[in-house]
């Protein structure tokens, strides 16, 4: 008898062992070889089915790359008029791709002198109103012409002096 006759999916007493020892050692492991035992006669059409529906998604890249190939990475179509053509279109798309390209990166930077524009004016109005509230305040004494006699006169208007 073979290895493979003795773990198959069914209750034999070799993966009714290994599930034991799975669950013992590791719970998945005993879980995974329940699962084995349970469904493990699916297994050939689930492969089946798996295969099938990785080579139709594999099969839809491959052709998208021999699109790609034969339209725009030099493939020669045998047509030479239709090939220099298209070859002078790639070129013109090309270089109109690197206009748009500079002009974005121009916009980009218009924008980001604006904003920082902006920024340096909201920056100026928050510090002059800060400096405003937090100015000296002064008290006003009547003007007159006559200087005024005394200690006063040396004492200034400033509160902070005092």
């Amino acid at each position: 008898m073979n290895a493979s006759a003795l773990i198959r999916p069914a209750w034999t007493p070799a993966t009714i062992a290994l599930m034991v020892i799975g669950f013992v050692v590791f719970w998945p492991l005993g879980l995974a070889m329940l699962a084995y035992i349970i469904w493990g006669d699916r297994l050939d059409g689930f492969k089946r089915d798996v295969n099938r529906a990785t080579d139709g998604v594999f099969a839809g890249c491959r052709r998208g790359a021999d699109r790609a190939q034969r339209w725009g990475h030099g493939a020669r179509t045998g047509n030479v008029a239709f090939d220099d053509w298209r070859d002078k279109e790639l070129e013109r798309l090309a270089e109109e791709r690197r206009k748009l390209d500079e002009m974005l990166s121009e916009f980009d930077e218009y924008a980001r002198e604006l904003r920082r524009a902006k920024d340096q004016e909201e920056f100026d109005r928050f510090m002059a109103n800060r400096n405003r509230h937090t100015a000296p305040t002064t008290t006003a004494k009547p003007a007159s012409d006559k200087p005024s006699k005394g200690k006063d006169k040396d004492k200034g208007t400033n509160l902070l002096d005092d």
